[in-house]
């Protein structure tokens, strides 16, 4: 039998890490807890904030890369954003941050997977809270790129920002056990997938949302969200394992092989190096 070339090999190595830490079903986890979780608490924000620029629908619009008619669906399904104010209770408030750290709890399991770390301890929780809203405050400030920049300038600092949300982001979830210099080629190929997830969203998600609204109505639209959802946490995820990969093919990882399933693991899990 040949030898596998080394492009094969990183292809097989990736499947394989894939396959072990079940990206796609880690990828369907992270879309439906987005658009029942996430999604409303992040129309609640949008419709408080000070500044009217089509709230949690242009989020959307901007993120799918979507314009004319599509843009037009998606916004009626999301809007009108400042009724949402006036009609969630203080106990509806706290169920959305609620739901929110569930979301937030979800993707740092996922990058502890990744590296793999043993979980975090329960008092953790506040660093779910800081990072769920550094995560609101990063998907508004891209949005609002959109008044001041254009072009080549928008798209620099656009990438600019991700890449450093990227890096701080598992850093701050995993208490430091990573370190930065570790994390930041995930951050790179992150954002590169998620670039390439919009430029896809424009080709192929923007005439179906059309379609699919007049087939299907609302839920045909929310139907393609949650699509392009998935293919959002498929890149979250799958840029960090990249990363992970990256490290341990160029020799900047310490073996840190997971225990036997008969020996748990006692500790606060090892630190990469």
């Amino acid at each position: 039998m040949s030898r596998p070339t080394p492009r094969m090999s990183w292809a097989v190595e990736l499947y394989r890490r894939g396959k072990e830490l079940e990206l796609m079903h880690r990828a369907l986890g992270f879309a439906t807890l987005a658009l029942v979780t996430l999604a409303p608490l992040l129309i609640v924000v949008a419709a408080a904030a000070p500044f009217d620029h089509g709230g949690f629908a242009l989020w959307l619009v901007d993120g799918m890369d979507l314009s004319g008619r599509s843009a037009d669906v998606l916004a009626q399904v999301f809007g009108p954003p400042r009724r949402a104010v006036s009609t969630t209770s203080l106990w509806g408030g706290v169920l959305l941050a609620v739901f929110g750290l569930s979301f937030a709890a979800s993707v740092q399991n996922g990058y502890e997977r990744v590296w793999r770390l043993s979980s975090g301890p329960w008092h953790r929780i506040w660093r779910q809270a800081v990072w769920l809203c550094v995560l609101t405050l990063y998907l508004y400030v891209q949005v609002q790129t959109r008044t001041v920049l254009a072009g080549n300038e928008r798209l620099l600092m656009s990438l600019g920002i991700g890449v450093l949300f990227f890096w701080w982001g598992p850093h701050f979830l995993l208490g430091g056990q990573v370190r930065r210099r570790l994390l930041l080629p995930g951050a790179v190929a992150t954002m590169a997938g998620l670039v390439g997830l919009r430029a896809f969203s424009y080709l192929v998600f923007t005439p179906l949302i059309v379609t699919q609204a007049l087939s299907y109505g609302a839920i045909g639209t929310i139907l393609v969200v949650e699509s392009w959802l998935v293919g959002a946490g498929y890149v979250v995820y799958g840029g960090a394992l990249v990363g992970h990969l990256i490290c341990d093919r160029t020799g900047h990882l310490l073996a840190h092989e997971e225990p036997p399933e008969e020996q748990p693991r006692t500790g606060g899990g090892q630190r990469a190096d």
